[in-house]
């Protein structure tokens, strides 16, 4: 029997574990980089083991290390959570030579399915060779890892260099390994995967399927079980396909055989050799603890003959720190408050007040809603998403209410190319018109007592916020009634809480401050200065951070006064264990350069400035 698990790895998966082994009576070490030395998932364990220092090669991916600390810490198990070392053969035999308990499959398996081109050849595919004009498009993809880093959709010959150098980097820097290779790439496919899990004993369950074709940059974001409008056909022919895979390398534990379908077909993508971040939507499908399941198959119990039959449907969302608008940019900051509704399950490897920084994934939680029939979980997950306190830098929640609420996703008919489609309706700026004014409101409760009303006229107070990106003024006064403001009743105004009323209809507000950090329901606003500083504008072209991360490569043979064109990549930046291109706005000559490689950079720093042929230098060279 397993006493002491560590888990190697961190945030919400590792907390997600634990929650599974306080059930079980089973004591829990964690692991941490000096990044994560307060994170949660360092806190919610029995003991904690230090990895010093904060870059993913240092700590989570120093497998001798971890193997250390499980030891020094008295572990008889060790669990690979999913990303890092989970699907690392190497790592899962030295954990097996140190005579500890592996959660998951033998070395061997992870050898043959971990490697997306081994798994290929497995399955009778081959990887594509040298890529030609006639292969277009392609997707450049690592061989190990997942989580769509280290991936690269290639529709034009001279995009290849590029794709492969940044997928290798991106991927070797997420897992260790830099290994890449190139697939055809299908459009508009839907993305299926079947969970599967096996015991030592020869039985295999194939535990339904899961849609998850809503992806940004290849990684997940809604997913949910089972995938809706199969045909009944197909999706028994995709659960065979699963278990033979699984059978064919004498898979034990939980893990997942990915496929693309399109027009009618399936086709094989990977088998993921460990638990995927979507797990929660098969549990709440099937009543499973897939945990439970991992740990009780690793002390070698026995599966049942046939697995528990499903039950209703389960949509999961993942909700990131990220700004959908500009490109998926992480976005950083404290964590001050995140709860959802009760009814949702809510996955996260964060507690109120937390850092969000750069090293790691920018995934704050997961949001799970489970119901008899896919339209009240679709229902359900929306609403408390919408209804969700969410304090903190910018998310993709709303970019989450509006894709569950689309039409094409409601009614079944999502693909992986949703996000082409779509994008930019989802993320055309929608803000509240009255939030401002009751932020403003809020912040101005309690002024007018220290100096009274004036049987006088009162001017008008003016404050400035942001808001969706947007600046917007909003104008009040101090009269004898109390605040007023043109064409809206106030109801009430205090700290936390505005009451509106226009036209008859009457809403309330929750307001909470956090410095110029202002959350009104669910919208997010920055206080601004009365009068913005003069001296706070860039010159036409200029090129800044739009996140904290640091500078991975400058394209090759740049230099001030060379020329570029619109769109050419110029600088690459790494944050959040992804690499985000900076590109020339326009067409023109690079007059300033201030990034080089291993740079370290905040939001906001110039990196370059490209003149735009257009505009001429003013004397003395300044635009």
């Amino acid at each position: 029997m397993i006493q002491t698990l560590l888990v190697a790895n961190r945030g919400e998966i590792a907390c997600r574990i634990f929650r599974t082994c306080s059930d079980l009576g089973i004591r829990t070490v964690a692991v941490y980089s000096d990044a994560d030395e307060h994170a949660l998932h360092t806190r919610r364990a029995d003991t904690a083991v230090r990895l010093p220092g904060a870059a993913p090669a240092d700590t989570y991916l120093h497998g001798d290390l971890i193997v250390k600390a499980a030891l020094a810490a008295g572990a008889d198990a060790v669990h690979p959570g999913y990303g890092f070392l989970s699907e690392n053969p190497d790592f899962a035999r030295a954990v097996l030579d140190a005579g500890l308990t592996w959660i998951g499959p033998s070395p061997e398996a992870i050898e043959a399915m971990a490697s997306k081109t081994r798994a290929k050849r497995l399955m009778g595919l081959e990887p594509l060779g040298e890529v030609t004009q006639g292969d277009l498009p392609v997707l450049v993809k690592a061989a190990a890892g997942g989580g769509g880093r280290g991936m690269r959709i290639v529709r034009r010959l001279d995009e290849l260099r590029d794709a492969l150098e940044g997928a290798r980097a991106e991927a070797a820097s997420a897992f260790g390994d830099g290994e890449v290779f190139t697939e055809p790439y299908i459009e508009n496919g839907r993305h299926i995967e079947v969970q599967i899990l096996a015991d030592t004993h020869g039985t295999v369950w194939p535990l339904g399927t899961r849609d998850c074709s809503l992806q940004r940059r290849h990684q997940k974001v809604i997913e949910e079980a089972p995938a809706p409008g199969l045909p009944e056909r197909l999706a028994r022919e995709l659960r065979t396909l699963a278990v033979r895979a699984a059978r064919a390398v004498s898979y034990v534990g939980a893990g997942t055989v990915e496929f693309l379908v399109a027009d009618g077909r399936a086709h094989f993508l990977e088998m993921n050799t460990r638990l995927q971040v979507e797990h929660p939507v098969t549990e709440a499908v099937f009543g499973l603890d897939l945990v439970a399941e991992q740990l009780r198959v690793a002390e070698g119990h026995a599966l049942e003959k046939d697995p528990p039959s499903p039950r209703g449907h389960a949509i999961e969302a993942r909700l990131y720190a990220e700004d959908p608008a500009r490109d998926w940019a992480p976005q950083t900051g404290t964590l001050h408050r995140l709860a959802v509704p009760p009814g949702v399950r809510l996955d996260t490897g964060y507690g109120d007040g937390d850092p969000i920084g750069v090293h790691y994934d920018p995934m704050l939680a997961k949001a799970v809603a489970h119901a008899p029939t896919r339209a009240e979980a679709v229902r359900r997950l929306a609403g408390a998403l919408e209804s969700a306190v969410i304090h903190g830098p910018a998310t993709n929640r709303e970019l989450l209410v509006r894709s569950l609420r689309h039409e094409e996703f409601t009614s079944g008919r999502m693909d992986t190319g949703f996000y082409d489609r779509h994008l930019a309706a989802l993320t055309a700026p929608a803000p509240d018109p009255l939030a401002p004014l009751a932020a403003a409101l809020a912040d101005a409760h309690g002024r007018s007592r220290f100096g009274g009303w004036r049987n006088v006229p009162s001017q008008d107070q003016v404050k400035r916020y942001e808001a969706a990106g947007e600046e917007t003024e909003v104008r009040y006064r101090h009269t004898r009634a109390g605040l007023t403001a043109d064409g809206v009743r106030v109801v009430r105004a205090d700290a936390g809480t505005v009451v509106l009323e226009v036209d008859g209809v009457r809403r309330e507000f929750a307001v909470t401050r956090y410095g110029d950090e202002v959350h009104v329901n669910a919208e997010r606003l920055i206080a601004l200065p009365r009068f913005p500083d003069p001296t706070a504008q860039l010159a036409p072209g200029s090129l800044v951070a739009p996140m904290p991360g640091t500078v991975v490569r400058v394209a090759e043979g740049l230099t001030e006064g060379a020329t570029v064109t619109a769109g050419q990549p110029l600088i690459w930046l790494e944050a959040m264990k992804m690499q985000h291109q900076i590109s020339a706005p326009a067409a023109g000559t690079l007059t300033s350069l201030h990034a080089e490689p291993g740079q370290q950079v905040q939001p906001g720093l110039l990196l370059a400035v490209v003149q735009p042929t257009h505009i001429q230098p003013a004397p003395g060279g300044i635009a």
